[in-house]
């Protein structure tokens, strides 16, 4: 059983391969609308809706949406410029935001295990689709250093801490579900057979299972566990399903499709008309925000509901940079399935 699952995760990475491979001949129109908006010069990109600030999320998302555009040029100056800027030699891993309107632009030196994921897995792709080893070796380096400074063993799970420091307290651990990059963990499991990515993945879906609030039965975007296991909406921040916690069923449904954990953002969006979902809900009071979706939420509601012909790679004029990833990305995945 061990030898055929091991072969099914070697056979799901190499359709990935395959598929990012061979389909993809040409740039799409909605990667070059998204690089002459959104990336500087120097590779950098900017968080339009943030006052321009970047992070390492956003180096990630688009290191993958170089891979998958066949854009290699665009790959080495984004990755270029997170290693110049950005890179920690002391733990190999990046410090997680770049503020140029601060003298200081790199004034917060802790990383965030989801852009460090996405960088890591976004080289792992590129070490295939161009047949270079610096990139592999080098996802293999980040997740070398993932395992040794974020994950941790705590109440019976496998975690991905948030960052390497704050999130781990005394009596209980800090979580955001939306670090949990299933789809990377099923290639980095694939690639290395390390069972800390196995487990990572069973316990990713396993925690889900009790993120459970409210009477919608959603994740918060932050979760505090306990030293026995339970969870709760984290004490720091809003009780909200919102901007962070939309993309678990994106990944969940890239590394596991039909899951059965969908059900619940599935529920709650069948409760809206498509074009008239509000953007975000408190599961314990039950407010809604007083706006809709973006496109970028909206193709993560169309990928997560199997409408896949509504996502469209062309992006909204103003759309700022959060909305337009998310969307690229939902077409993304649901070109692969």
């Amino acid at each position: 059983m061990l030898a055929f699952r091991r072969y099914g995760l070697v056979l799901w990475f190499g359709l990935v391969f395959s598929f990012f491979t061979t389909a993809v001949m040409a740039q799409d129109q909605g990667w070059s609308a998204y690089k002459s908006r959104f990336l500087m010069p120097d590779g950098r990109i900017i968080d339009t809706a943030n006052k321009n600030v970047s992070h390492t999320e956003g180096q990630g998302f688009s290191m993958l949406l170089a891979v998958f555009n066949d854009d290699q040029a665009t790959f080495d100056k984004l990755w270029q410029w997170a290693n110049t800027t950005l890179y920690r030699k002391d733990i190999g891993l990046y410090s997680w935001r770049y503020d140029p309107n601060n003298s200081v632009h790199v004034a917060d030196k802790n990383n965030a295990s989801d852009g460090d994921q996405l960088m890591a897995w976004a080289l792992l792709l590129a070490g295939d689709k161009w047949n270079d080893t610096r990139y592999t070796k080098a996802s293999e380096k980040l997740q070398t250093a993932l395992i040794k400074y974020n994950v941790i063993d705590y109440a019976g799970y496998k975690v991905m801490l948030p960052g390497v420091t704050g999130f781990n307290q005394t009596s209980n651990v800090t979580i955001n579900a939306s670090y949990f990059l299933f789809p990377a963990w099923k290639a980095f499991y694939a690639h290395s057979h390390l069972k800390v990515w196995k487990d990572l993945d069973e316990s990713g879906t396993a925690m889900l299972s009790k993120m459970a609030f409210g009477e919608l039965r959603l994740p918060t975007d932050w979760v505090d566990m306990q030293a026995d296991g339970s969870m709760k909406p984290a004490s720091r921040w809003p009780t909200r399903f919102s901007y962070d916690a939309v993309r678990i069923p994106l990944y969940l449904g890239w590394a596991h499709p039909g899951s059965p954990q969908l059900a619940p953002f599935i529920l709650w969006w069948q409760k809206s008309p498509r074009t008239a979902t509000p953007a975000w809900i408190d599961v314990m009071t039950g407010t809604k925000a007083g706006y809709n979706m973006s496109p970028g939420l909206l193709a993560i509601r169309d990928f997560t509901m199997a409408n896949a012909a509504a996502i469209s790679p062309n992006l909204a004029p103003k759309d700022d940079y959060y909305s337009s990833t998310l969307q690229l990305l939902s077409w993304w995945a649901s070109k692969q399935g």
